[in-house]
């Protein structure tokens, strides 16, 4: 398996540190609203990552964190007239709906910031002591980046480019920061801001420092694979290197994954922009079974589009793979034999070698447009060579390829059930008692006004099937 390391600039063959175990740390949102469809981007492609992985046979620990302190946070609280808690609690929650319908896997651990405070203050300390940061005369913390000679080494830039680069809150002791590249790890308090108390001041800890802690306590001082949007790679997870390598004297991560931004028709996403959107936004346009197909149809460093119809493109193509799963299952019902045929060998064969190029794709820095291709070759010979005829061991092996593949993209195989209204159910009944009674005028009429509601008919040997549109 091939990852590449934004660290190196290159693909690197996936050696873990501890054979037959990956530690994933995946940097989360910051709660303070409802999530939006570029934050789905990392937390549908990671997920699929760590389920490649458990497909593979490895056993995954794998963290995401929540962001619960954040100025944010604060100003929508001080707007809500609510306690930051209560707007972190809130849209943790929220999020978590989002990420099921997604079908985001749990992480492992899902730390919180303000809950791993004392932690932060420890580090900070062992900072302190070994000379890698100092403390400003109102109790402001800083890193001082000069001590960590590596700096830049993720994001590939050296000290003379930072003055700019460096986007740190303004404090009010900045002036006595040593270089104005040195980056916040404390912050003294505000009026009306939650704090904790610590040796320099009643403050907050850095944005930086949370990951850092976080990390190293629920998967310890090296791990696997850190992942996030590109945004990240500077200044965050270069801080986060600096931090955590600067105390524990070690690499941190051995491979750092960044998947690209994700564009509204062909535009940053933007509230100024009239184009942002929730994935609470896009749940009530598509199943975000849709949302997630969609985001696995690139490559994850390839920059996304997102445009109505391309996601209609996805939907389509969505159910060409259920309607498969369907086929599958309603001739399974009726099938015997428990040997195949030598004709159904040598298709299942064909099957077997999609498997392989499944594999060969996420094997190849998780390149999950071509896997996806791969699934639709075996749902082209699933299709083709499935009858009435087909023993129930070919049937059943095919399902049991396709359904493991439909997993590690995170794709569910059975649609939702919809629960019609009784003047829906009505009308199909309605339409089902005008064909025994022959009645074929009648019944047209009643499918074309169900089509006009959404609902399509389709007559099968089983009996009427419907899906909406």
């Amino acid at each position: 398996m091939k990852i590449y390391n934004t660290l190196s600039k290159r693909e690197e063959e996936f050696v873990p540190l501890e054979e037959g175990k990956v530690k994933i740390y995946v940097c989360g949102p910051t709660v303070y609203n409802l999530i939006h469809i570029g934050n789905a981007r990392p937390m549908i492609f990671f997920d699929t990552v760590r389920r490649y992985f458990i497909y593979k046979g490895y056993q995954v620990n794998f963290v995401s964190n929540f962001t619960d302190v954040d100025d944010k946070i604060i100003n929508r609280a001080i707007e809500e007239k609510v306690s930051a808690d209560e707007i972190s609690e809130r849209y943790i929650a929220e999020c978590k709906k989002d990420m099921e319908g997604m079908n985001i896997l749990p992480a492992d651990t899902h730390p919180q910031a303000t809950k791993e405070i004392a932690g932060m203050i420890d580090m900070i300390k062992e900072l302190i002591d070994k000379g890698h940061a100092y403390v400003s005369s109102d109790g402001t913390v800083y890193f001082r980046v000069k001590s960590f000679p590596e700096y830049g080494k993720l994001s590939h830039k050296n000290i003379d480019e930072l003055q700019s680069g460096l986007r740190e809150l303004k404090v009010s002791g900045e002036n006595d920061k040593e270089a104005s590249y040195d980056f916040v790890l404390w912050k003294p308090k505000k009026e009306g801001e939650p704090y904790w108390e610590s040796p320099w001041s009643d403050g907050r800890p850095g944005w930086h420092i949370e990951c850092s802690v976080m990390s190293k306590r629920y998967l310890g001082e090296q791990i696997d694979i850190h992942g996030g949007g590109e945004d990240l790679v500077f200044p965050h997870h270069e801080n986060e290197i600096a931090q955590s390598e600067a105390c524990s004297g070690k690499h941190f991560a051995k491979y750092w994954m960044h998947n690209a931004f994700l564009n509204i028709d062909n535009k940053k996403m933007s509230k100024s922009e009239g184009n942002f959107f929730t994935v609470r936004d896009i749940s009530k346009m598509y199943d975000l079974q849709v949302l997630r197909f969609f985001m696995l149809n690139a490559h994850y460093r390839s920059p996304l589009n997102f445009s109505a119809e391309l996601m209609d493109s996805a939907k389509n193509s969505l159910d060409r793979i259920l309607n498969a799963f369907e086929k599958l299952r309603d001739f399974e019902k009726k099938a015997s034999g428990e040997n195949m045929t030598e004709a159904e060998r040598v298709d299942f064969h064909e099957i077997i070698l999609s498997k392989q190029k499944f594999e060969a794709s996420m094997d190849d820095d998780f390149n999950t447009a071509d896997a996806i291709a791969a699934v639709f070759e075996i749902v082209r010979v699933s299709n083709s060579t499935v009858n009435e005829e087909s023993t129930l061991s070919y049937i059943k092996h095919i399902l049991s390829v396709l359904s493991k593949l439909c997993d590690v993209l995170g794709i569910k195989t059975k649609r939702k059930e919809v629960i019609l209204d009784e003047d829906i159910e009505k009308l199909i009944l309605s339409r089902t008692e005008a064909r025994k009674n022959k009645d074929f005028k009648r019944a047209d009429e009643i499918r074309n006004e169900l089509l006009e509601m959404g609902i399509v008919l389709e007559d099968t040997r089983e009996g009427v099937k419907w899906k909406r549109v």
